[in-house]
């Protein structure tokens, strides 16, 4: 597997926690975007971008500036996953909407997307990350379903390591 690199945004430090447990297994670098990395994008074949989901949809306040470098960027030839956290059950309209702002952003930028999760037992109602009966990307409900966490994560990691170069 080539090298590989993990964005993401934190505002309690869940996200960072979940960014740099994904690294350690994947044997990743870690950026947080605060520090608007923007020029590290390049030296690195995948890409996972994390974000927690805020309010009723809203990106975690750090993607604010990194969102639009991220849409400028040409990813030709990258291969990117995204993670999200958010809470199915106070927002259950808008779980993890970040993960379908992130792929709104990254979709027609010329890379592969990896990591689509099937919905299948996750409690919510709505989600933008929500495409054809899955999410594209991983979903994290540490607030409602920590105990979940860590084999959603593992899962994960061995699709991604199937998926990426």
């Amino acid at each position: 597997m080539n090298k590989t690199a993990i964005f993401y945004g934190s505002s309690t430090g869940n996200t960072e926690s979940v960014a740099k447990q994904i690294a350690k297994l994947l044997n990743a670098d870690v950026f947080d975007v605060a520090d608007n990395p923007v020029e590290e994008l390049k030296n690195y074949d995948n890409l996972i971008f994390g974000a927690s989901t805020w309010g009723i949809g809203d990106l975690q306040d750090d993607w604010d500036n990194y969102i639009s470098e991220l849409e400028n960027t040409d990813l030709s030839g990258k291969v990117c996953a995204i993670f999200g956290l958010g809470d199915g059950a106070s927002y259950a309209d808008s779980f993890v909407d970040g993960i379908g702002t992130i792929y709104k952003a990254i979709e027609n930028k010329g890379c592969k997307i990896a990591g689509f999760v099937e919905t299948t037992g996750y409690d919510y109602e709505a989600s933008t990350a929500e495409i054809d009966g899955k999410f594209v990307g991983l979903p994290l409900d540490e607030d409602n379903e920590s105990n979940l966490t860590n084999d959603r994560i593992d899962k994960w990691v061995e699709q991604l390591k199937a998926e990426f170069k």
